[in-house]
C-alpha cells in the first residue's frame, strides 16, 4: 500500500517510515507536486492535523494522513502546544524553541510535560483520527543528538534519557508519534 504523508518535514518522514511495516510506503508531498506550505492555523492539534489532511485530499485528490504534534508543559498552562514548531518565531528553529522553553522554565520547579500527536487519516471518503501521548518532563539542559525538535530536552516518564539519547527504534516504541502510528497501522492492516 502507498499513501501520502502530508508533511514537508524530512525528519518526520524518516521517523514515520521507520515505524511503518514494509507493506506500507509513504509518498511524499514532493512526489505529488505539492511544494507549498500547508496551512496550520487552527487552535488545536486535532484541528491542524485535519486541516493538513483535508488540504491534500481536496487540492490534490489523494488519500493521505497528516499529523500535528505539540509539546504541552504543565507549569506554562500547556504552552507551547499548538505553537510548538513556531514557539520562538516563524523561522521554526529547534534550538531557538528549546532555548526559549528552558528560559521560560528557569524559575519553575514543575517541569512536567507531554507530547501529543494527532493523526488525521483521509481514506476512501472517510476521516479517522488517532492520538498518542508521551508523558515526561523537561530537562535542565539539552542532552543527545538523535531525533529532532524538542527531543534533547524531553525525558520520557520512566527513563533517565531524553528522546534525543534514544535510538529511533527505542523512541518509536514509547513516543507520542509511535503510539498514534501504531493505531494507524492497525487500522490500515484491517
Amino acid at each position: 500500500m502507498k499513501i501520502v504523508f502530508a508533511t514537508n518535514n524530512k525528519n518526520k518522514i524518516f521517523e514515520v517510515q521507520h515505524l511503518l511495516p514494509s507493506t506500507i510506503q509513504i509518498i511524499s508531498l514532493e512526489e505529488i507536486g505539492c511544494f507549498e506550505e500547508i496551512p496550520e492555523t487552527a487552535d488545536t492539534i486535532e484541528e491542524n492535523a485535519i486541516m493538513k489532511a483535508n488540504y491534500i485530499t481536496e487540492k490534490y485528490g489523494y488519500d493521505c494522513f497528516a499529523d500535528d504534534t505539540g509539546l504541552e508543559v504543565e507549569s506554562l498552562d500547556g504552552e507551547p502546544g499548538v505553537f510548538s514548531a513556531r514557539y520562538a518565531g516563524e523561522q521554526r528553529d529547534s534550538n531557538d524553541n528549546m532555548n526559549k522553553l528552558l528560559k521560560a522554565l528557569s524559575d519553575k520547579t514543575n517541569r512536567n510535560a507531554q507530547f501529543k500527536t494527532v493523526i488525521a487519516l483521509n481514506l476512501n471518503g472517510a476521516q479517522h483520527l488517532f492520538a498518542g501521548i508521551a508523558r515526561g518532563e523537561i530537562t535542565l539542559k539539552k542532552s543527545g543528538n538523535q531525533g529532532f525538535g524538542y527531543d534533547p530536552i524531553f525525558k520520557p516518564q520512566g527513563y533517565n534519557f531524553t528522546f534525543a539519547q534514544l535510538s529511533l527504534k527505542e523512541k518509536g516504541l514509547i513516543s507520542h508519534r509511535g503510539k498514534a502510528m501504531e493505531q494507524l497501522i492497525v487500522f490500515l492492516k484491517n
